[in-house]
């Protein structure tokens, strides 16, 4: 939880500095060894504009997470919504 709060802090607050949502989450996946592999998970769900310089921002939350946490792989998933406030 701590190594989490650090990141969200350092990383992904100001990454994404509108705001966003986490949610704590359990899942499975298959490993490039073949190995199917259950684990905790966070789901980050962030309503933003869609521009190169958020999209940039995105990828390099991506890499961070990706090497802080030892992870083979992020799934980032993009949809087009209408929101309002």
């Amino acid at each position: 939880d701590a190594d989490w709060q650090a990141f969200e802090r350092d990383v992904l607050a100001p990454a994404l500095p509108s705001g966003y949502t986490v949610i704590d989450g359990r899942g499975q996946w298959r490993g490039g060894d073949g190995v199917l592999r259950g684990e905790a998970s966070r789901i980050v769900i962030a309503v933003h504009a869609d521009d190169a310089a958020t999209q940039q921002r995105l990828r390099a939350v991506i890499a961070d997470y990706r090497q802080r946490f030892a992870q083979e792989s992020v799934l980032h998933d993009r949809s087009a919504v209408c929101a309002t406030f």
